[in-house]
């Protein structure tokens, strides 16, 4: 008897996702060698080299939406490369070959290789100029509560709420920079733990969103505008909302982009930075963090963890894999 609770699945979207896997498990394997030797350029090198391999490879015809940069900018995984096989379906694809390259290159916890992809046209490419974002980040308790413009006790204040709990039980993630003394300053203020992070925020983000994980409960602060449509592309699948706002980093890129007319009081959630349905995110752990263990090496192989979601059906999957130099070791 099938579980009525448990829709059929899609094959090719399913053999996909799966795919996507074995993207990022290529660019963790490749990159980890590099792990606490102080060389971020071949940190990224590596990572990127692997899963540009990896990707044309993949059944789907992507165009990269987040990459490494601009044509003149990146060799591979520029944004505007066609990556797949070229078959069928047509896609965006976001990348992030190393999330979190200082961690790698100084060996600390927390280094991801991440891909994403949604339908043709329905992933946010931010306007030239625009590098960074405001974010808040929350699980599904709190989706429907929380307002970028207002103030962080307000946001704090209504998490707690709907989470049935005081202030001083929540525990916010932000990242370690000078810009955010003042929210840090506003957030001790009422009570709320903090969890400060040297680099990282999608995975922060994502920690945040997951319901099933008490570490943390919200993200706050400024952090990159590409990070942020990969967020927001896991947040699709696993419920929960990010909303974001342009954040210019000095009064003549806010002039900039206001001349070029980009709305800087524009609030983006996850369906104007991923508007598609049909959404699936992968992660591979490169260094140990909380969301995943990283690359193992061995005289046989190697061992990594990944994650894997859809939206479409907003199933999770843990994936620990094991990895083989040579059949019949």
């Amino acid at each position: 008897m099938i579980e009525e609770r448990f829709e059929q699945s899609r094959t090719q979207e399913r053999n996909l996702a799966m795919e996507l896997v074995r993207v990022t498990e290529a660019a963790a394997i490749s990159a980890g060698r590099w792990m606490g030797k102080g060389n971020k350029e071949m940190v990224d090198q590596a990572a990127v080299d692997a899963m540009r391999h990896a990707l044309d490879g993949v059944d789907m015809s992507g165009i990269v939406v987040i990459g490494e940069g601009e044509k003149d900018e990146a060799p591979m995984l520029y944004v505007g490369e066609q990556v797949g096989n070229g078959s069928p379906p047509e896609v965006d694809v976001a990348v992030d070959p190393v999330e979190g390259t200082r961690l790698l290159a100084t060996g600390a916890p927390g280094a991801l290789a991440v891909v994403a992809i949604a339908e043709r046209g329905t992933m946010y490419s931010a306007p030239p100029g625009v590098y960074y974002m405001e974010k808040i980040a929350v699980g599904p308790a709190a989706k429907y509560v929380v307002d970028i413009n207002a103030p962080v006790a307000v946001n704090l204040d209504r998490i707690a709420r709907v989470r049935d709990a005081h202030i001083d039980d929540l525990t916010v993630v932000i990242l370690d920079r000078p810009r955010h003394v003042e929210i840090i300053r506003q957030i001790r203020e009422v009570g709320a733990r903090i969890r400060l992070i040297t680099d990282g925020d999608v995975a922060a983000a994502i920690q945040a969103a997951m319901e099933d994980y008490t570490g943390v409960d919200v993200l706050m602060g400024t952090g990159g505008a590409p990070e942020a449509v990969l967020a927001a592309s896991a947040i699709k699948c696993i419920g929960g909302e990010i909303q974001c706002k342009i954040w210019p980093r000095s009064d003549e890129e806010r002039a900039k982009l206001k001349a070029d007319g980009i709305d800087l009081d524009q609030v983006f959630r996850v369906d104007d930075l991923v508007s598609g349905n049909d959404v699936s995110f992968a992660a591979t752990g490169i260094t140990s963090g909380e969301l995943l263990d990283g690359v193992q090496y061995f005289g046989w192989g190697a061992r990594t963890s990944s994650v894997m979601m859809r939206s479409h059906s907003g199933t999770v999957r843990y994936i620990h894999a094991r990895h083989k130099w040579r059949k019949g070791r």
